[in-house]
């Protein structure tokens, strides 16, 4: 690694890239400054044979400002305390001969380390394991981790990347829960932000030049990745991924909101990063997913033998957005481009986006790229995810609400689709607890973001601002916090976990090798029927009224085996919220 502490021979060697100062000294706790040595092209080193494992340093640069490490693998005072020196290569492994899952085996559960236990910790994490393998999960995707100021934040405005934050736990305690997932056989998914910093502790502008004004993001000034001095912002980025790949033998990422990397290079960050990363991870599977507004299919292209090239799936809101007005009759916002007919999700079950390249009257302007050519895997499908959840007014589950036949409906449409599902945590139990927005910042910075969420949500329907949760109170990051106690009395567990033991059965061997662009869909009024050519020449077909009338079928049910049915005939019709899965020959 180019960053960060490194263990030598002559003790630990310090260094840092401050190419704006001629000169950097190295403060250790309990010891005077000591310069370090300028080495060339913006470096200053210095070696300390006395240093140890669990010392704290900070830097100081000429203007007496004292910063932590940008690489630090540990912040045990938060951004603005000292970094603390950790040797990772003490962890055992017990798993040392993971090499991970297939793609089409995955079955991905979204978590927020600081909400899914009461503990709040990565320990605390550990015990809960054995109730996500039952249930037939297959991968942890866990929210960013990067250290962030205060006690509790989304993850999101993270600011030092290569420190596990430590309200959840020193980084081997993440090896830790890596290892005890990959002992059940559950690959770990890390949220990654190589878009923006958080605005607080961000030290790095007053070093070297990490934004540029070339390029605008929704946070400000764009990171700097294709102008001067770039090239060592780029390999910060890039090396950071590779040490969660290679340090804490992470199986992939999920790369949030990549349409606002901005970057004009001959090889695109995005490019050069998916490249290193797998040549890094070797011949163990490792997959990258990516957040991407634009839904633009050039990122999840396949190779002429149906290979990834470098991203392997992007999370499909437009699944989301169908089924959640299907649930709620929700048309607010957005929501009113996906409403109308069951056509709108038979596109995006069969071809991945709804938009693909049509004019989207909410954004004013066409969307999207055609996708119809890429297999079913390359989109990750889901009903609840944290944005769906939390940038709601009240941060309310609105499907813990619907009624039971309805949200048994959407779930069995989207956990037996050849698509990748994913789920968010407690969902499978029907928890109600909601996941608003928290963040933890300075009493100035927590009035904009309490001021500029009030603005950004008084937009929804039923808005009420005195009904508006505090985004920055402790009250409202120990009300996101799962209630286990719920799981006993759960009436949705069972379902989930049968609809989850079909799909390992009976669908995840037909995907492997799949074909793509075949898939058809038909609808009429709130009925729908889809058919895709999977692999082993076997059809998968799906029948479903999604309403709360009868309705006739749009098309002759096949002759195949019925492998789940929810809901049956009304006179030849599909009685209200049918959902009918079977499989037959091609």
């Amino acid at each position: 690694m180019t960053f960060g502490p490194a263990f030598g021979d002559k003790g630990i060697l310090f260094r840092l890239w401050a190419p704006l100062h001629e000169s950097v000294s190295l403060k250790l706790e309990g010891a005077d400054p000591r310069p370090m040595q300028a080495v060339g092209d913006g470096w200053h080193h210095c070696t300390v044979a006395d240093a140890g494992v669990g010392a704290r340093y900070r830097f100081v640069l000429p203007d007496g400002l004292a910063i932590p490490d940008p690489a630090s693998r540990f912040q045990p005072q938060d951004v603005h305390g000292p970094s603390e020196v950790a040797d990772l290569s003490f962890y055992r492994w017990k798993t040392s001969d993971w090499r991970g899952r297939p793609w089409e085996e995955m079955v991905i559960y979204e978590m927020h380390i600081g909400c899914f236990t009461p503990e709040g910790t990565f320990k605390a994490a550990i015990e809960r394991l054995d109730h996500l393998q039952a249930l037939g999960v297959t991968a942890l995707q866990v929210m960013p981790l990067s250290e962030f100021p205060g006690r509790y934040s989304w993850g999101y405005d993270g600011v030092l990347p290569y420190a596990p934050d430590s309200s959840y736990g020193r980084p081997e305690d993440f090896m830790a829960l890596v290892d005890a997932a990959h002992e059940r056989g559950i690959s770990v998914f890390l949220d990654v932000v190589y878009n923006h910093f958080g605005p607080d502790g961000n030290y790095i502008p007053a070093y070297a030049p990490l934004f540029t004004d070339h390029h605008k993001t929704p946070w400000g000034n764009g990171i700097n990745y294709d102008g001067d001095g770039s090239e060592m912002i780029r390999e910060f980025i890039i090396e950071n991924a590779i040490y969660w790949i290679t340090e804490f033998r992470l199986d992939g990422f999920r790369f949030d909101a990549v349409h606002a990397i901005k970057d004009d290079s001959a090889e695109h960050l995005l490019h050069a990063l998916a490249r290193r990363v797998r040549d890094a991870a070797g011949d163990r599977h490792v997959h990258l997913i990516v957040e991407n507004e634009e839904n633009d299919s050039d990122l999840l292209q396949r190779d002429e033998n149906g290979e990834v090239k470098l991203f392997t799936a992007q999370w499909n809101d437009d699944v989301h957005h169908v089924l959640h007005i299907t649930a709620t009759g929700e048309t607010f916002g957005y929501y009113a481009d996906y409403a109308g007919d069951a056509g709108k999700l038979g596109r995006a079950l069969a071809e991945g986006f709804v938009f693909q390249g049509e004019h989207m009257p909410f954004r004013g302007a066409s969307r999207g790229t055609p996708s119809s050519h890429l297999p079913p895997t390359a989109f990750i499908s889901f009903i609840q995810n944290h944005d769906q959840i939390g940038n709601r007014a009240l941060g309310d589950r609105v499907l813990a609400s619907s009624p039971a036949d309805v949200g048994k409906a959407v779930a069995a449409i989207y956990l037996l689709a050849p698509e990748i599902p994913m789920l968010f945590m407690g969902e499978e139990w029907g928890a109600k607890e909601p996941f608003p927005f928290f963040c933890d910042f300075d009493e100035d910075l927590n009035e904009k973001v309490r001021k500029g969420r009030r603005e950004e949500l008084s937009r929804l329907p039923g808005f009420d601002a005195d009904d508006l949760l505090d985004p920055t109170a402790p009250s409202t990051f120990a009300a996101a916090k799962l209630d286990w106690s719920k799981l006993a009395s759960s009436k949705v567990l069972v379902f989930y976990r049968t609809l989850l033991g079909l799909r390992h059965r009976r669908i995840v061997p037909l995907l492997k090798g799949a074909g793509a662009g075949n898939a058809i869909y038909r609808s009429a009024g709130s009925a729908l029927a889809v058919d895709w050519t999977l692999a082993q020449n076997r059809h998968l077909h799906l029948h479903a009224n999604l309403g709360a009338e009868a309705a006739p079928p749009v098309s002759q049910q096949d002759d195949g085996e019925t492998i789940f049915r929810l809901g049956g005939s009304d006179g030849g019709n599909l009685a209200p919220w049918t959902v009918i899965w079977s499989i037959g020959e091609a």
